[in-house]
């Protein structure tokens, strides 16, 4: 986990570069298509059956096949299918049944790109062809005529992108007239006007053609040769200006052809065409394992804080609940995480959020909400809470350190490890304002208690990773390799990749002894942000993981916020059977793959 390697020059990259072979693509001459159109008994494939199959195999401009056929539906062809497309019943009665006919087409259109006007319809009922008759779908590359239309045809040409519209825009051969055959002709016509119209727009191949969009401009797609040279390899690409500033920090499994996507179609979102077109170049970092890209990820984009990433650019603006240290500790609401001996909750994504698991607090346990620095020996009036019988009023000496501690005391547990006072506390709340059908304060103390039981249980997951002060582990690939990964106090120091035949338990000895040092700190996030030590631990939850080594102790309180599962993850839910008058019982919890239990 070293230093990015220094970026290149951004005048290198700014000139023009001869694209590779890789980097053309398939020649849209070379291509085979097979342009496919069906007839059937209506518009649903799985309440009607194919009347006729019509193709024509073309490669280059010229035509090397036709395949037709009338199907036998097995079924009476409704009468307005019949006016529309010429086939009655009584002219399929000697036809073939489908599962005669789909072998042969299946083999007519193998090895190429299928092409169709309006291709889901036709695609549709071919594919539960298949399943009907079992056979296997090829899963071919499919071209949408109708698509490529709507990106190139003005309203000006044509009010609407139908077959027989387009067919006049393009002057094709042959009429479309609901006829497979001759819709297919039409079709080949109407798709060779396309490829022209887009051959002067700077459209070679294939796979240009299937990603084509005209909301891409063509100085954006001038800008392809920024993705030259990257390799075909997991890892973190940098978008840099012309100052080498960095402009945009994404990650992918596959840097170049992931890079390619934003000089195409697969890219159109407003702010990423303008990162584009400020672009001079890119900057690929290799990484070992996807877990590797997605740390460096998080780690480039809060250092440089990239204008055009939205996400994880600010993580030391995370809001943070604080149980203070002094005679009487109150909640307070903080940015920042201090090794201070004081207890924190979060991190919370907002202030609202952050108030909604305080009030949780404040109704399970009389906790002080003056912001005054108390003191046992300079009484002062209390305030109209402790009127109200929330607060016990430790400010006028009406309750004494010792009993205000036990609150204190309940609520880092709370925090920390046993939730179950606090669940107990506002579940009895929501119990009694739902069985008054007063179900939108119900709801309320709900998200309160939905906001700190997530947060709790955020946190006791990061708390337990971050304790330990080494974590080696390592999870077996599909193609036999061995991802091993070796963390300390939470914090990603060093991955690799085992290749196949050669044993893991060196590696990992090798990471061990070359790892980042990093000093033990305290506090709940003591060497690494709660997004990267969330990446770690959800690719410790994944199947298959082995723990080669652990310092320290690896777990969750028996009775923390992650046992109570339901209101952290089913509150919307739970909010619409609220709004809808239904009763439901608070107390009940659900926890993934286990029984229905009750906290109480």
């Amino acid at each position: 986990m070293g230093p990015p390697p220094p970026s290149a020059p951004t005048g290198a990259l700014a000139r023009g570069v001869q694209a590779t072979f890789d980097e053309l693509g398939t020649a849209l001459h070379e291509v085979t298509f097979v342009v496919v159109d069906l007839e059937t008994t209506g518009g649903s494939p799985a309440a009607c059956e194919i009347t006729e199959i019509g193709a024509v195999k073309v490669r280059g401009g010229e035509r090397l096949g036709e395949f037709q056929t009338l199907v036998n539906p097995g079924v009476p062809i409704p009468p307005f299918i019949s006016v529309l497309t010429g086939i009655t019943t009584s002219m399929v009665a000697d036809a073939p049944r489908l599962p005669t006919v789909l072998p042969s087409f299946l083999e007519f259109a193998q090895g190429a790109v299928l092409v169709a006007h309006n291709a889901g319809f036709d695609m549709s009922f071919l594919k539960t062809a298949c399943e009907v008759t079992g056979h296997q779908w090829p899963g071919p590359q499919v071209l949408d005529t109708v698509r490529l239309a709507r990106q190139v045809v003005t309203r000006d040409e044509a009010p609407n992108c139908k077959l027989a519209t387009l067919a006049r825009v393009f002057r094709a051969g042959t009429t479309p007239d609901h006829r497979a055959l001759s819709d297919a002709r039409a079709t080949v016509d109407v798709l060779h006007g396309l490829i022209e119209r887009l051959g002067n727009l700077g459209v070679r191949s294939l796979e240009e053609l299937t990603t084509f969009s005209s909301r891409v401009s063509a100085a954006q797609r001038q800008k392809r040769h920024l993705a030259e040279g990257l390799p075909h390899a997991p890892g973190v690409y940098v978008f840099l200006g012309e100052r080498d500033e960095v402009l945009y920090v994404g990650k992918s499994k596959d840097l170049r052809s992931r890079v390619r996507n934003y000089f195409t179609s697969s890219e159109t979102r407003a702010r990423m065409t303008e990162m584009v077109g400020l672009a001079a170049a890119v900057r690929p970092i290799v990484c070992a394992t996807p877990l590797e890209a997605e740390v460096r990820e998080l780690r480039l984009i809060a250092a440089h804080k990239p204008r055009y990433n939205r996400r994880s650019r600010f993580p030391e603006r995370a809001h943070w609940l604080k149980l203070t240290v002094e005679p009487f500790p109150r909640l307070s609401q903080v940015r920042d995480v201090k090794d201070d001996g004081a207890t924190y909750l979060g991190p919370f994504g907002s202030r609202r959020l952050l108030e909604l698991a305080a009030a949780a607090v404040y109704e399970a346990f009389p906790l002080r909400q003056c912001t005054p620095r108390l003191s046992p020996r300079r009484p002062i009036s209390a305030c109209a809470l402790a009127e109200m019988g929330r607060c016990h009023a430790p400010c006028d000496g009406s309750e004494s350190l010792t009993d205000y501690a036990a609150h204190v005391d309940a609520v880092r547990a709370a925090m920390l490890g046993d939730v179950r006072a606090l669940v107990q506390a506002v579940t009895r709340k929501v119990r009694i304002l739902s069985d008054a059908e007063r179900y939108e304060d119900a709801a309320v103390h709900r998200d309160r208690l939905a906001a700190f039981v997530r947060a709790a249980a955020r946190l006791q997951r990061l708390t337990a990773l971050n304790g330990c002060a080494q974590l080696v582990a390592a999870r077996f690939r599909d193609d036999g390799a061995w991802e091993v990964v070796v963390t300390r106090h939470g914090r990603l120091v060093a991955t690799a990749v085992a290749a196949r035949g050669t044993d893991p338990r060196d590696v990992a000895a090798t990471l061990v002894a070359t790892a980042e040092q990093v000093p033990t700190v305290r506090g709940p996030l003591p060497a690494a942000s709660a997004e990267e030590t969330e990446c770690v631990l959800r690719w410790l939850d994944q199947p298959g993981i082995r723990l080669v080594e652990v310092d320290g102790t690896w777990a969750c309180p028996a009775f923390g916020a992650g046992g109570v599962p339901l209101w952290a993850e089913a509150a919307e839910a739970v909010r619409e059977q609220f709004w809808l008058g239904e009763r439901r019982t608070p107390g009940t919890v659900h926890q993934p793959g286990a029984a229905v239990s009750r906290i109480a």
